[in-house]
């Protein structure tokens, strides 16, 4: 990576969510905010090499991101299949936006990660008796390179084998607990978290861990656009903790919208279900209402192409016909093929009235992935001490401004092994808890009501979509800006009675958590004026290398203004805080 380390040298004044002093507190060397294939791995390996490991998740231990993943996991596993040929195909998917050292390290790392996955009790799907993982083509690949299991269900087998590792080391788990802020000492040093268990736990209320290491690997921030195939927990916690904190994010423009997901109606709100892309790369065709093929002659591998390049094509169709969705036609699988390679997304569609072996699938695109994140070096450091961040919420610079299908749980378990690797170096076990220091002052972010929720979902799925426009995002921007004065005055001192604050609540705290995290995202699509990768600006429709191969970084100031900066080319600077070892 490119620059020079970066981050604060001193600690600043906290800005932190509103919410009750901790009334519980206990050790550990290292406390894992996250329960996906990123959290468990990091978690497993710190706690093997001794680390006290505790492992916080919001809802329970298999409730994550991680479960819900269709299709795969990338990785050179194949015949003729080589590390460089993923890196290629990282490269193109990425849009000139990856750091290819980052990649290089996730591809050429992979293959034996994927087999430490295997070791640890994962199952994969096998090509025949040898024992021979199946693997399978998705959009971006030019070859058979997606691990998958139960058919349709990677995710699902990959999180039942690392719960059942962490369950049978006895790691300790907090679940059902939302990590709140995080803690730093007298020099300015992670020191845990506050977090409150949501009455399931063995504590209840507010409290904290203390621990000189913390990694978050919280998942995406689906949740701040009304459709998304990420589950109702994916509110950019994560991502809006590290930065009240004072971390540096970089590419929130970045959201890639996944092209094929189940078109319930224009009002459909919440998680919904994916048609994985895995169903393409078995051969099933995008049609549009009279069976016509539109992706055939738009790009060399058709319905196979990055999936930024399927999302706009399926869009652009949709604003030439006047209609709310496309289709996908698998009929030609027959039944025996949809019940056993698919079978999750066949109960899906029939839920729904709709049987894939004897009609096409209507679908349309909706929020997927943030392949942005809270920015990291490549052993997944921030640029604050102590403070590490892996998986979706994390910007490693692997995806660029588009992510390869499936390369998510890859980098999850690659950078989670790294991570545990630095925290093991910097933080020996059995040391000391750090004492949080009391900062001299404290500023508290006006709460959102829960309702509001909806207001900025809305919001987002209006101006800041598939679609964007400086007139868009410009309203987006105002909408945002008046929740944010809305909840400033009624927290403010002399408020009128009928101004009544939001109270401190898991559901006000996940509103204020969305709408961080969503000014952050539209401030960056506003001065990204071009189109590249998943982000599209119809008013800027050109990739634009000259001016925009570059990254956006952002910071929230003390007075919650935003401070960004853009990097010098596709590299991501370097993080590593002063007094670290690089």
């Amino acid at each position: 990576m490119t620059g020079q380390p970066s981050g604060p040298t001193a600690p600043r004044p906290a800005i932190r969510l509103p919410a009750p002093a901790p009334g519980w507190a206990e050790p550990a060397d290292v406390v894992v905010v996250g329960s996906g294939v990123a959290g468990l791995t990091a978690a497993l390996r710190c706690a093997a090499a001794g680390l006290r490991t505790v492992v916080v998740t919001k809802a329970r231990l298999d409730d994550g991101s991680t479960r819900w993943a269709q299709g795969g996991i990338a990785a050179a596993l194949g015949e003729g299949d080589t590390p460089e040929q993923h890196l290629d195909d990282t490269l193109v998917a990425g849009a000139g936006l990856c750091d290819e050292d980052a990649v290089r390290l996730l591809v050429t790392e992979g293959p034996d990660a994927v087999r430490r996955l295997i070791d640890t009790g994962a199952v994969f799907d096998k090509a025949d008796a040898a024992g021979t993982i199946a693997l399978t083509r998705e959009g971006g690949h030019h070859r058979r390179r997606i691990a998958h299991a139960g058919g349709d269900a990677t995710g699902a087998e990959i999180s039942r084998a690392l719960v059942g590792a962490v369950r049978a080391r006895a790691i300790r788990t907090v679940e059902n607990a939302l990590v709140l802020d995080l803690l730093t000492d007298a020099e300015g040093r992670t020191a845990g978290v506050t977090l409150h268990v949501m009455g399931e736990g063995r504590h209840d209320g507010v409290g904290a861990i203390h621990a000189p290491a913390v990694v978050l690997a919280t998942g995406g921030m689906g949740q701040v656009f009304s459709a998304t195939t990420n589950p109702a927990v994916s509110t950019g916690d994560g991502v809006a903790l590290a930065l009240r904190a004072g971390a540096e994010v970089s590419d929130l423009e970045f959201v890639q919208f996944h092209p094929t997901v189940l078109f319930l109606g224009a009002d459909a709100e919440g998680q919904q279900p994916l048609v994985s892309e895995a169903v393409r790369g078995e051969g099933a065709y995008l049609v549009d209402a009279g069976g016509t093929r539109f992706m055939v002659g738009r790009h060399e591998l058709a319905e196979l192409a990055p999936r930024d390049i399927v999302a706009k094509a399926i869009t652009r169709r949709m604003q030439e016909q006047d209609v709310e969705h496309m289709y996908l036609d698998g009929r030609h699988f027959g039944a025996e093929m949809w019940a056993e390679r698919f079978p999750t997304i066949l109960a899906a569609c029939r839920a729904h009235g709709i049987d894939p072996v004897t009609e096409p699938i209507p679908v349309a695109p909706a929020a997927h992935y943030a392949s942005g994140g809270i920015r990291t070096d490549r052993s997944g450091r921030t640029t604050l001490p102590g403070l590490y961040a892996c998986g979706e919420t994390a910007c490693t610079g692997v995806h660029g401004a588009n992510r390869l299908a499936s390369n998510s749980l890859l980098e999850g378990l690659v950078y989670a092994e790294r991570i545990a690797e630095a925290i093991v170096a910097a933080h020996p076990a059995g040391a000391p808890a750090p004492v949080p220091a009391e900062p001299a002052r404290t500023e508290t972010i006006p709460l959102l009501a829960p309702e509001q929720r909806f207001a900025i979902q809305r919001t987002m799925t209006r101006g800041a979509g598939v679609l964007r426009s400086e007139a868009s995002l410009a309203e987006a921007a105002e909408a945002l800006s008046a929740l944010r004065a809305e909840a400033g005055d009624a927290a403010a001192e002399g408020a009128p009675a009928e101004a009544k604050p939001a109270e401190p609540g898991v559901e006000s705290w996940e509103a204020t958590n969305l709408l961080c995290v969503a000014r952050v995202l539209v401030d960056s699509a506003r001065r990204r004026t071009e189109t590249r990768g998943c982000h599209w600006r119809e008013d800027h429709p050109d990739r634009d290398d000259t001016h925009w191969r570059r990254h956006l970084v952002t910071r929230l100031n003390q007075d919650r203004t935003l401070s960004v900066h853009t990097t010098d080319g596709a590299g991501l600077p370097a993080t590593v805080p002063a007094g670290e070892t690089p």
